[in-house]
C-alpha cells in the first residue's frame, strides 16, 4: 500500500518499522507527531487487544488515533504438524478434549491474535490446549515445524507455503467465509457457529487531523483496493480487500476491541 500511494500521489511513503511491544511503541510515535498527515500508523488487530491487555499505556488508542481507511482482511489458520494423527477439525477437537493439557499450542507470544484466537478457541470447543508463547511468529512456526508445539493458529502469509509443501497441515481457516487461497479447507465457523478471527489492516493518524486529509487518505487508498493488481497482491497472500469510510473502520476496532477484551479478562492474561 505503500507502494501504491508513492506511485499515485507522487509523494514518497517511507515505512517505518518499529518492533517489539506489540506494535504500542508505533502508536505511540504516531499519538504524538503532529497531526498533518505526514506521520500515519498501519493499524491491526493488536491495537484492538492491547487497549484491555496492556494497562500502563501513554495513550488511549480508541481516542488518539484517528483512524481513516481499512486496508486488508486475513483469517488466520489452524494447522498442525502432520505427526498429529488427525486430518479434520472435529477429529482434532475430540483428540484435544481426549488429552485435555497435554497439547500445546505455540503464538508469537502473549497476547499476540494467534494466541486470543486459541483462548476463545480452548472457551468455545470446551478444550484445554497448553500455551507455549515465543518472541514472535517465525520462532512459533519453528517450533511447530520443530515439534515443540502440535498446533498453531498462524496468518497466511507465514504458513501457506509449508501448508502446500506438506509440512504442516490445515484443518481450517478462521475467517466468516472459506478462503480462496485454500479453498478446500472449511471455516471454523462451520462447526463452531459464531467463531471468527480474521487479521484486519487499517491506516489512521494522530488525533485531530484535519477532515479533508482523513477524506484524502481514504480517497486514495480506496482506489488502490479497486486496483486489479492490488486485488491479486492480497489473493497471493491469503486476504482480501477491506475498503472502509473512517466511521466504518472505527467501529470495527471498537468491536474488536470489546470483543478481545472478554477473552483477556477471562483467561487473566498479563503481558510479560
Amino acid at each position: 500500500m505503500g507502494q501504491w500511494l508513492t506511485e499515485r500521489t507522487g509523494q514518497q511513503f517511507i515505512v517505518e518499522n518499529r518492533p517489539r511491544a506489540a506494535t504500542n511503541i508505533a502508536t505511540e510515535i504516531v499519538v504524538n507527531a503532529p497531526a498533518d498527515g505526514y506521520t500515519l500508523l498501519l493499524v491491526s488487530v493488536p491495537a484492538a487487544i492491547n487497549t484491555t491487555l496492556y494497562g500502563n499505556l501513554t495513550f488511549n488508542f480508541l481516542r488518539d488515533i484517528a483512524l481513516a481507511a481499512g486496508v486488508m482482511s486475513i483469517p488466520l489458520y489452524v494447522v498442525t504438524k502432520p505427526s498429529v494423527q488427525t486430518r479434520t477439525l472435529p477429529e482434532f477437537i475430540a483428540y484435544a478434549k481426549a488429552n485435555a493439557g497435554k497439547i500445546n499450542m505455540g503464538s508469537a507470544g502473549i497476547g499476540s491474535a494467534g494466541h486470543l484466537a486459541g483462548e476463545l478457541f480452548n472457551t468455545m470447543t470446551g478444550v484445554n490446549l497448553v500455551h507455549v508463547p515465543y518472541r514472535g511468529n517465525g520462532p512459533a512456526l519453528a517450533g511447530l515445524l520443530g515439534g515443540e508445539a502440535e498446533v498453531l493458529f498462524p496468518t497466511p502469509p507465514s504458513s501457506i507455503e509449508y501448508i502446500g509443501a506438506g509440512r504442516l497441515r490445515g484443518l481450517a481457516t478462521m475467517g466468516a467465509t472459506r478462503s480462496e487461497a485454500v479453498a478446500d479447507l472449511p471455516t471454523v465457523a462451520e462447526f463452531m457457529p459464531g467463531y471468527e478471527m480474521s487479521a484486519w489492516y487499517g491506516v489512521g493518524g494522530p488525533r485531530g487531523m484535519p477532515a479533508e486529509v482523513v477524506d484524502k487518505i481514504n480517497k486514495e487508498i480506496g482506489a488502490g483496493l479497486a486496483d486489479p493488481r492490488m486485488k491479486v497482491r492480497f489473493a497471493d497472500l491469503g486476504g482480501a480487500p477491506m475498503p472502509m469510510t473512517p466511521a466504518e473502520f472505527g467501529k470495527l476496532v471498537a468491536h474488536e476491541a470489546e470483543k478481545w477484551a472478554r477473552v483477556i479478562r477471562r483467561a487473566n492474561l498479563k503481558p510479560v
